[in-house]
């Protein structure tokens, strides 16, 4: 069995190890391969049966060139670097890790939203420059500071991210108010259900934490944000093309939308032209909220298991509807 891994580094830059997939057969680490369409990914895959990747694209021209690929597994929650209806039309099982980051993305949201409301790393770089030492008032604050005990959170997509951020909410005082298309007896005990606009309309802070649909993409613009409040907080660490950036931007920029927490965004890396660079009181990261070690240890584990499963002709974890397995 021969695996190639495409594109290793940011699941493991040297901090993990690859041993648990190299008891299933011969395996190749990439640690960089292409983030876009490009001949080298099929020649990479060239006699794999297994591909793992993780934002190197898999197209249905790099899948026509790949015959003796069998399995094809993602080292994340989000699937859309491969087509994987065409997989499905080829037989092939595409399978991901669902629930490895729930703790660390939830987190994340909420260190984004304290940012926002203290400036924490502005103010520690302000005193190692010496702006304390030579101030003539006992302390000073360089931007508005806020307190979320007594305001709403809501939060657009309630799954196990979403809820887990909701109960971090909760304990910070907040209301939360959620809008999904599934509601849970778990996630009533955390927060009141809604529809969208009451949602926008209520909420201090938007948090997105939902799958990226063609139904949803764009979904924060111009209009749903001419429905919130003045002065709302917006956090996204979910999927970047959820929002249209130019009207967050101009939203951002104008005031009706007092800042930005940012994890992600349309085209990574970043492009120097995106306007949210250039916007007032937005805070960007290079899409982190998932890299703790112990998270990328989960996925390592679960891919693993994944392949296993697959190899014992039970896959599990598969997006596209394909449950044949190797040992059928």
């Amino acid at each position: 069995m021969n695996i190639v891994v495409l594109d290793g580094f940011t699941e493991n830059p040297g901090d993990l190890s690859w041993d648990s997939l190299k008891e299933f057969g011969d395996l190749t680490v990439y640690e960089r391969t292409a983030y876009e369409e490009s001949p080298l990914i099929a020649k990479r895959l060239s006699g794999a049966q297994i591909a793992v990747t993780n934002k190197t694209p898999l197209s249905s021209r790099t899948l026509d060139a790949c015959p003796d690929l069998k399995l094809i597994a993602v080292l994340a929650t989000g699937y859309n670097v491969v087509d994987y209806e065409y997989a499905a039309e080829r037989g092939i099982p595409v399978v991901n890790v669902p629930a490895y980051g729930t703790a660390c993305v939830s987190q994340f949201s909420i260190a984004l939203l304290l940012e926002i409301c203290h400036h924490v790393g502005h103010h520690d770089e302000s005193v190692h420059a010496g702006k304390w030492a030579a101030n003539q008032d006992w302390c000073y604050w360089d931007y508005p500071l806020v307190e979320l005990e007594g305001k709403t959170m809501g939060i657009i997509g309630f799954g196990r991210i979403g809820r887990a951020e909701g109960r971090i909410a909760r304990a910070l005082g907040m209301r939360v108010l959620a809008c999904s298309p599934h509601v849970s007896e778990e996630g009533q005990e955390i927060g009141e259900y809604v529809d969208l606009d009451k949602l926008l309309a209520e909420s201090d802070v938007v948090s997105l934490h939902c799958n990226l649909t063609p139904e949803n993409e764009g979904m924060i613009n111009k209009e749903t944000i001419a429905r919130m409040k003045d002065g709302v907080i917006l956090i996204n660490n979910a999927r970047g093309q959820l929002i249209v950036e130019q009207d967050v931007a101009d939203a951002l920029n104008s005031g009706k939308m007092a800042a930005a927490g940012l994890d992600v965004v349309s085209m990574e890396p970043i492009r120097a032209d995106n306007p949210l660079l250039g916007a007032k009181n937005c805070i960007i990261t290079p899409h982190i909220s998932w890299a703790p070690k112990e998270s990328r240890q989960r996925i390592m584990n679960a891919t693993a298991e994944n392949i296993r499963a697959f190899l014992a002709g039970r896959p599990q974890n598969v997006v596209n509807g394909v449950t044949n397995g190797l040992g059928e």
